[in-house]
């Protein structure tokens, strides 16, 4: 970085800890450490914070001015998410609005539609989730069944989706349907904005294995949607889920931040304890704290080419996803050495339940892998 960036970004830095300093509370904290995200109880917590936030112009700081943001550079995302994450402080509840669906508004939407959505969205009053996988359409996006035909004004739905994140709570819905079947299946997918109170949509959350209902089951029956909620042009909704390479390059160091965190809370909890006195574990806990480091090191070095101008790898986000999945494992089994039974109760408990499904979420291991082969290796298909 030049000189003049660093300034700006120790100075962007030095403000919003002064104003985090400020206005987190212990309370804030306790809510998001203990990691009961939109439970009930919770809920209302998270989202007075979330508009105290945007209100501040925190919420979103990679957003543009217009919006709502600050039109943050990517050395000033990097200096919030490391000050957000260093206080323990909650993010926006709309982490999937915020990071993945604004921007597509933002890039392809009409006036209308940012004008409708971005605000509600950023304050946490209205929670979206995302309609992509189906029970056989997963990594694979373009094999997506929901259909949707248009009916004069709208565009009538059936089909299901499944994994959706925040769908108990949503208010809303990113979709993405099927609207030419004779088409190449890259080239008839659309994408509608839903209203999740409009009749024929069903939610079923889904129970995970650390007793969460963090995903819903969605079924949609004959549910009339405005022709004017279509995101970008018809049968142009592949170009859409593409369009977000975003205002928020720098959101892939959350997943190093995160790991971070939660290894300096093990070897908090787990001080003193005989096991750390083993060499084995300690060999083992030094390669964890050296993969964490390495994932730092190498998405600030992307980060910092991107900002210089350089085009982004094709292959950082695989790098940073297949990393924080087997590195997330790993934490998690260690824990069960270093704190023995009590790593089987409470947050690590919870923490080893839910590690098994960082393979699969986001995109699983396997296709991470082949994009990594593919685009990072030059290796053939």
């Amino acid at each position: 970085m030049s000189g003049d960036t660093e300034d700006a970004a120790a100075a962007f830095r030095a403000e919003f800890t002064s104003w985090l300093n400020a206005h987190l509370t212990p309370e804030l904290v306790k809510a998001h450490g203990e990691g009961r995200g939109l439970e009930e109880g919770n809920i209302e917590i998270l989202r007075g914070w979330n508009r105290t936030l945007a209100d501040a112009g925190w919420a979103a700081p990679a957003w543009p001015r217009a919006h709502g943001g600050r039109d943050a550079t990517i050395p000033e995302q990097l200096a919030w998410l490391e000050e957000m994450s260093a206080a323990g402080a909650p993010g926006a509840i709309n982490v999937i609005g915020v990071s993945n669906i604004a921007p597509a508004i933002m890039a392809v939407g009409t006036d209308e539609q940012r004008a409708r959505y971005l605000r509600p969205m950023l304050r946490g009053d209205e929670i979206w989730s995302q309609g992509m996988s189906e029970p056989d359409a997963g990594s694979d996006l373009a094999s997506l069944r929901t259909a949707a035909r248009l009916d004069g004004d709208s565009f009538v739905v059936n089909g299901q989706k499944t994994w959706n994140s925040l769908g108990r709570h949503a208010d809303w819905c990113q979709l993405y349907v099927r609207t030419d079947p004779d088409a190449p299946k890259h080239k008839g997918i659309s994408c509608l904005l839903v209203d999740m109170k409009t009749p024929g949509v069903e939610v079923r959350p889904l129970r995970t294995m650390t007793g969460d209902l963090t995903f819903s089951e969605l079924f949609f029956t004959d549910v009339a949607v405005p022709r004017a909620n279509l995101l970008g042009n018809l049968n142009e909704g592949w170009r859409v889920a593409m369009t977000t390479l975003s205002y928020e390059r720098a959101g892939v160091a959350r997943l190093h931040l995160s790991l971070n965190e939660r290894l300096n809370r093990l070897m908090a909890d787990a001080k003193g304890r005989p096991a750390m006195e083993d060499p084995v574990i300690r060999d083992r806990l030094m390669g964890v704290y050296a993969r964490i480091a390495t994932m730092g090191w190498t998405t600030t070095r992307e980060l910092q080419a991107i900002g210089a101008g350089r085009q982004p790898s094709a292959a950082m986000g695989s790098i940073a996803k297949l990393m924080w999945s087997l590195t997330e494992q790993s934490l998690a089994e260690l824990a069960v050495d270093l704190l023995g039974l009590d790593a089987l109760v409470g947050r690590w408990g919870k923490n080893l339940a839910g590690s098994r499904s960082t393979t699969i979420a986001g995109g699983t291991t396997e296709i991470n892998r082949n994009i990594l082969a593919e685009h990072g290796l030059g290796l053939p298909r």
